[in-house]
């Protein structure tokens, strides 16, 4: 029987046979073929890139929204997501003090029911407790009567499509439209201040 003469270097015959050499070990592969070694770095990249993009949009919501407590910032992100939830209790509260024209009361405990002013019909409330302590029958406070405007301002904004209605029967505005014209009259220089009638129309 005649031994062909191998190459250790290689490990082949001079046939071509492919003949076990020891000490060589291929690289491991995963299952589906590919080298752990080079999968590696692309799911290292992805990652990053996944990363990159969030904290992107979170740069760009902070400068859209400009929150001005954590609070907001939690709830904003919460919003975004579908999982912010206003205070219940809170908010029974709140309307509890708004019936009895404790407007301050009523703003705190809105407060508390939606800190991170996402919620539009709170809002809607906010704005229009600033209408109600701002209304008077000769003149009407324009520091109380420019928050309410900021107030419902954000409630259109935060409303699906930018319509807002609020079924309340003790309201005599239920629309955030309506608010937003009233308090816009209310800072609005115009002929109709100085109708010696004025005195007799009622708060909404």
């Amino acid at each position: 029987m005649v031994v062909e003469p191998t190459s250790v270097a290689s490990g082949f015959s001079r046939s071509g046979a492919r003949i076990p050499v020891a000490g060589s070990r291929s690289a491991p592969r995963a299952r589906n073929g590919t080298h752990t070694a080079q999968s590696s770095p692309v799911v290292v990249r992805v990652a990053g890139l996944a990363v990159t993009l969030l904290y992107g949009a979170l740069v760009v919501w902070l400068y859209a929204a400009q929150p001005q407590t954590v609070a907001q910032v939690t709830g904003g992100l919460t919003s975004s997501v579908g999982a912010y939830r206003v205070d219940p209790q809170a908010t029974e509260d709140a309307l509890a003090f708004f019936r009895r024209d404790a407007f301050p009361e009523s703003r705190a405990a809105f407060e508390r029911a939606d800190p991170a002013h996402q919620d539009a019909r709170t809002q809607f409330y906010v704005a229009y407790s600033y209408y109600r302590q701002g209304w008077g029958r000769v003149y009407n406070d324009d520091t109380l009567f420019r928050k309410g405007l900021e107030a419902v301002d954000l409630a259109i904004s935060l409303a699906p499509g930018h319509r807002l209605v609020v079924d309340d029967a003790m309201l005599g505005m239920q629309t955030a439209d309506e608010l937003r014209a009233e308090l816009e009259r209310g800072v609005t220089r115009e002929a109709s201040d100085f109708n010696p009638f004025k005195v007799f129309r009622p708060r909404k």
